[in-house]
C-alpha cells in the first residue's frame, strides 16, 4: 500500500482534502486518489490521520494562480493572509478567524510556517514563491506537539521536490500577463552516483506593475520584483542513510505597501487645512469608494526590500529498532523600508526623503538557527508507534526605525489635535498653547470667547517652536532563545480504534532591548519640559477647569512629540507618553499536549475526536512609547484549548470522499496589535473564542474529471467579558472589542471548482480546463471596530462586504505532454476588496477620522508555456 500511495502522490494535483490524478483510466476511475502527507511527521493516507489538513499539490496551485501563500485562500477557504504598509513585518497569517495582527518584528505569528521541516521565524520570511513543490499542508488547530514554536492556530508544512537519484528531469515555464506581468521558473535534476548522489537546482523570477497608483506623486504600489534559487543535495549510500542539504538564496526590491483613502475627514469641508496654511484639500485629490476601485492613492510612495539566504541539512538514520532524524538549519533575512504618510504633503517620512536625504531605512536583520532530533519506532508488533525528540531555536533581531518629521508637520497635525469632533476645543477659542507654535507667533495674549483675554503664559515675548526636522533613530533588539522536548504516540487498542497522546514542554527566553542611537527633537522637549507649568498657568492664570488643562496641554504635546521622531528618556518620559530606552528579559514555559481518540473501518471510514492544548510565546512590544511613563514593554503569551470532532468518508464506490471537522477554541491572553495614531500598542485580551465547521469534498465521476467543494462556518469572536481582569491603558480598547468577531475572520467562506483534465480528441493532444470560485463572507478589516466609549458608535468601512473572485484556466497539451499552452485568468471578475483598513495618520479626531483601505488583487490574466523533460 505504501509503495502505491508513494506512486499517486506524486502523479496528482490535490484539491483540498483530496488528490486530482492528472490522468487515469477508465478501469481507475472508481479508485480513490491517495495523497500521502507528513502532518504527524509520519507518512500517511490523508484520509487516515485524525487532523483537520489540507493538502494541495502543485498543479492545483497553478492552476488557481497561487504563486505565494498570499492567496491560499482560493484554495482553503480556512485560511486568510493580509499585509500592511510592509510585507516584511506587517503580514499576518489566520487559520480558522484566529490570527496575529502584523506591524511588530517583537510579534509573532499564531500560524507557523515551515519549509522542509524548518521554522520561518516571521510570516514576511516566507513570502518567497512557491517553487519547486512536492506539496504543501494546511493544518488547522494547535499543532504545538509536533511543530513546535508559534501554532497556536494552525501551521502551514511545505515540502520542496527532492532530488532524482535515478534519472534526469527538469522543467521551465514562462509566463506574460496584464499590468507587464513577466515570470519564469526552472529547475533541472541529475544523479551524480545513479542511485545513491543526486543533485538538484531551481530559479524563479517574477516582475510585475503596481496595482496601486498615486494620484500626486504618481508612485505605484503592489508590483513585483523579486527572485529565488535553491540548490539540493541528496545522498543516500545504504537504505539506512539519507542526508540532504538545502541552500537558498532569494532578493525582492518592491514598492509596497500603499493604500488608498477610503473615507475623507470632515475637516477637508470645514477649511481646517487652509485655516493653517496648508492647501485645502490637504494633500489628497482622490479618495471615497470611487478611488479604491479605480485603485487610486495619494502617496509619495513605498519601499520595501528584502534579501536573505539560508542553509539546512537532514540526516536520517535507521537504526533498526528505530530511527534517528536530524534536521538543523541557519537563514539570515534582512529587510529595509521607506514609508511615507499617506498623502501628498511633507508631513513625515520613514527612510530617506528630500527633507531628510541622509536618514536610513528602516529594517535590519533576522538570525535564525534551529536544531531538532528525533527518534521514532514501533513495537508491540507494530501496534505501538512512538516518537521522542528535541528542539533547539536561537532568534536574533536587530532592527532600525527611522523617522523624520517634515516641514508640514505642525500645520497638518494641527488640523487634527485643535479641530477633533468640529467643535472639538472650539468652546475654548483657539488653543492658548498654538501661540508657543512657530504657526502662530506670540501676541501677548489670546482672546477666548467666554473667558476674555488671556496671557499667553504670562510669557508676551516666547518665540515658537516648530516640529519640521525633529527625528529618531531607534535600535531594537531581541535575543530568544526556545528549547523544548516532546512526544507522539500512536497506540492500536484494536485493528480498528487508536489512541494518541502527545506533549511537548516549552521553554522560552527573550532578551530584548530599546537603544536611540541619535535624535533631535527640541520642540517636543520645550512642550514636554514645561507641561506641568503649563497645565498650572491653564488652570491659576487663564481659570479652566483641570480636565480642560489637561486636554489642551495634551494637545500641544502631541502636536510637537511624535513618539517614532522624538528623543528618548526626556524627564517628562517617566509620566507622558515619550519614548524611553529599555533592557528586559521575558521568560516563559509551558506544558502543549494533545489526545485523540480514532476510529476507521479501514474501508473508507474514519471518525476522530481530539483535544489540543496550545501555546504562543509573549516577548516585547518593540516600539519607541513601549515603556513610556513606566510602562512594561513585555506582554503574555498566548494559551488556547481547542477541541474537534470529525469523520473522513469515502463514498460513491470510492469515487468521491466527504471529510466533516467540527472544532471550538478557547483562546486566553490573546495578543492584539492596535495602532493608536501615535504608536503601536501591544496587549492582551483576556480571551477569544472560535467555534465552526468545515466540510471539503471531492469527486470523480469521470476519469478526467473532478469536482471539489469545501465550505467553512467560523464564529470567532471576542466574548462578552474579554476584557476580565484588564487593567491600565489597553482597558478601554480591549473593551471596544466584546462581544464583537475577530479581525478578518468572515462567517462564511468557500471554494467549489471543476477541472478536466485528459485527452482533447483521437491525436491524444491533451486538455486542461479548471474554474474555480471561491466566496468570503463579510468581515470586520479593522483592529478594533469602534475607538469610543459605550455604546461603541463603529468605525466606518469596518466591514469588507461578501463577495465571489472565480478564476479559470484552459491548456492544451502535446501527446507526450512534454510541453503545454495555457491561458489563465486570476479573480476575473475583478472584485477590489480590502484586507485591512485603518485610520489615517493624524488626519481627522475621533468621530471624523479619515481611513484607508490596503487593497488585495485585482483581475490578472495571461499566458503560459510549459515544458517537462
Amino acid at each position: 500500500m505504501r509503495g502505491k500511495a508513494a506512486l499517486f502522490a506524486s502523479a496528482c494535483a490535490i484539491v483540498p482534502a483530496c488528490a486530482h490524478a492528472q490522468d487515469t483510466t477508465a478501469g481507475q476511475a472508481n479508485e480513490r486518489d491517495v495523497i500521502i502527507v507528513t502532518a504527524t511527521l509520519r507518512a500517511a493516507d490523508v484520509q487516515d490521520i485524525p487532523i483537520a489538513v489540507t493538502a494541495v499539490q502543485p498543479a492545483e496551485l497553478e492552476r488557481q494562480g497561487v504563486m505565494d501563500i498570499r492567496t491560499l485562500s482560493s484554495i482553503s477557504p480556512s485560511f486568510n493572509i493580509q499585509s500592511s504598509q510592509t510585507e516584511t513585518q506587517g503580514t499576518s497569517i489566520r487559520i480558522r478567524g484566529v490570527g496575529t495582527t502584523g506591524n511588530n518584528t517583537g510579534l509573532e505569528s499564531s500560524v507557523g510556517v515551515f519549509i522542509d521541516g524548518v521554522y520561518q521565524s516571521r510570516p514576511g520570511i516566507a513570502l518567497g514563491d512557491l517553487l519547486d513543490l512536492e506539496r504543501l499542508e494546511i493544518l488547522r488547530g494547535p499543532q504545538g506537539t509536533l511543530f513546535g514554536r508559534n501554532t497556536s492556530a494552525g501551521a502551514l508544512n511545505i515540502t520542496t521536490r527532492r532530488p532524482n537519484l535515478n534519472e534526469f528531469e527538469g522543467f521551465a515555464n514562462a509566463s506574460y500577463g496584464n499590468l507587464d506581468y513577466i515570470g519564469a521558473q526552472a529547475g533541472v535534476s541529475a544523479p551524480v552516483i545513479e542511485g545513491q548522489l543526486g543533485l538538484r537546482l531551481s530559479g524563479a523570477y517574477r516582475k510585475r506593475d503596481g496595482i496601486i497608483n498615486s494620484s500626486i506623486s504618481g508612485a505605484e504600489s503592489g508590483n513585483r520584483d523579486r527572485f529565488i534559487l535553491r540548490g539540493q543535495a541528496l545522498w543516500e549510500p545504504t537504505a539506512d542513510l539519507s542526508v540532504r542539504l538545502i541552500g537558498d538564496y532569494a532578493e525582492s526590491d518592491e514598492n509596497c505597501c500603499s493604500a488608498v483613502i477610503i473615507r475623507e475627514t470632515e475637516l477637508r469641508n470645514a477649511g481646517a487645512f487652509a485655516a493653517y496654511g496648508l492647501p485645502p484639500n490637504g494633500g489628497v485629490i482622490d479618495f471615497g469608494p470611487g478611488s479604491v476601485q479605480d485603485r487610486i492613492s495619494s502617496d509619495d510612495g513605498f519601499y520595501n526590500a528584502t534579501k536573505q539566504w539560508g542553509v539546512s541539512g537532514e540526516v536520517k538514520l535507521g537504526l533498526g529498532a528505530a530511527d534517528l532524524t536530524y534536521i538543523g538549519s541557519y537563514r539570515r533575512f534582512k529587510a529595509q523600508s521607506g514609508q511615507d504618510d499617506f498623502v501628498g504633503l511633507d508631513v513625515y517620512q520613514v527612510g530617506p526623503s528630500s527633507f531628510s536625504p541622509d536618514a536610513p531605512y528602516s529594517g535590519g536583520t533576522n538570525k535564525v538557527m534551529t536544531h531538532e532530533l528525533r527518534l521514532q519506532g514501533a513495537a508491540f508488533n507494530d501496534r505501538f508507534d512512538w516518537l521522542i525528540g528535541a528542539y533547539y531555536s536561537d532568534e536574533k533581531i536587530d532592527e532600525i526605525q527611522s523617522m523624520t518629521l517634515g516641514p508640514d508637520y505642525q500645520a497638518y497635525a494641527s488640523t487634527q489635535l485643535f479641530n477633533a469632533l468640529g467643535n472639538g476645543f472650539r468652546p475654548f477659542g483657539p488653543n492658548p498653547l498654538f501661540a508657543l507654535t512657530r504657526l502662530a507667533q506670540a501676541t501677548g495674549v489670546t482672546v477666548i470667547p467666554g473667558v476674555g483675554p488671556v496671557p499667553n503664559f504670562a510669557l508676551p515675548n516666547v518665540v515658537g517652536v516648530n516640529s519640521s526636522g525633529s527625528f529618531a533613530v531607534n535600535r531594537f533588539t531581541q535575543d530568544a532563545k526556545s528549547f523544548s522536548v516532546f512526544t507522539h504516540n500512536v497506540f492500536d487498542v484494536t485493528e480498528n480504534i487508536s489512541v494518541t497522546l502527545g506533549a511537548r514542554y516549552v521553554d522560552e527566553t527573550k532578551d530584548g532591548a530599546f537603544d536611540q542611537l541619535s535624535a533631535s527633537s527640541p520642540a517636543c522637549a520645550t512642550i514636554a519640559g514645561g507641561f506641568s507649568n503649563i497645565i498650572t498657568n491653564l488652570t491659576g492664570i487663564v481659570g479652566l477647569p483641570a480636565a480642560t488643562a489637561q486636554a489642551l496641554a495634551g494637545g500641544a504635546l502631541g502636536l510637537s512629540c511624535f513618539p517614532f521622531a522624538t528623543q528618548a528618556n526626556l524627564p517628562a518620559s517617566t509620566f507622558l507618553p515619550l519614548p524611553r530606552e529599555f533592557d528586559l528579559r521575558f521568560k516563559d514555559n509551558e506544558l502543549t499536549y494533545t489526545a485523540q481518540l480514532a476510529y476507521n473501518n479501514n474501508a473508507g471510514f474514519l471518525a476522530y475526536a481530539s483535544f489540543a492544548h496550545g501555546f504562543k510565546s509573549g516577548g516585547f512590544n518593540l516600539d519607541p512609547a513601549a515603556a513610556a511613563g513606566g510602562l512594561d514593554p513585555r506582554f503574555d503569551s498566548e494559551k488556547v484549548d481547542a477541541y474537534e470532532i470529525g469523520i473522513k468518508t469515502s463514498l460513491l464506490n470510492n469515487r468521491a470522499t466527504a471529510n466533516l471537522a467540527v472544532f471550538h477554541m478557547d483562546m486566553t491572553d490573546f495578543q492584539v496589535l492596535e495602532f493608536t495614531g501615535v504608536q503601536f500598542q501591544t496587549f492582551n485580551v483576556a480571551s477569544a473564542k472560535s467555534t465552526g465547521a468545515e466540510l471539503e469534498l471531492a469527486a470523480r465521476f469521470d476519469p478526467h474529471m473532478t469536482i471539489n467543494a469545501s465550505v467553512t462556518y467560523v464564529d470567532a469572536r471576542y466574548p462578552g467579558d474579554c476584557d476580565e481582569g484588564i487593567t491600565g491603558g489597553a482597558l478601554a480598547t480591549v473593551r471596544t472589542l466584546c462581544g464583537q468577531p475577530l479581525t478578518n475572520a468572515p462567517k462564511w467562506s468557500g471554494v467549489a471548482g471543476i477541472t478536466y483534465h485528459g485527452p482533447s480528441n483521437a491525436s491524444g493532444w491533451g486538455l486542461l480546463a479548471n474554474v474555480n470560485a471561491a466566496y468570503s463572507g463579510k468581515r470586520r478589516t479593522s483592529t478594533t471596530p469602534s475607538e469610543s466609549a459605550p455604546p461603541f458608535a463603529l468605525l466606518p468601512f469596518d466591514y469588507q462586504e461578501d463577495y465571489f473572485k472565480v478564476n479559470a484556466r484552459l491548456g492544451i497539451s502535446t501527446s507526450d505532454e512534454r510541453f503545454s499552452f495555457e491561458v489563465w485568468g486570476v479573480n476575473l471578475s475583478n472584485e477590489i476588496t480590502r484586507g485591512i483598513t485603518a485610520n489615517t495618520p493624524l488626519r481627522g479626531g475621533a468621530g471624523q477620522r479619515s481611513r484607508i483601505a490596503f487593497l488585495e488583487e485585482p483581475r490578472t490574466y495571461g499566458v503560459t508555456v510549459r515544458t517537462k523533460f
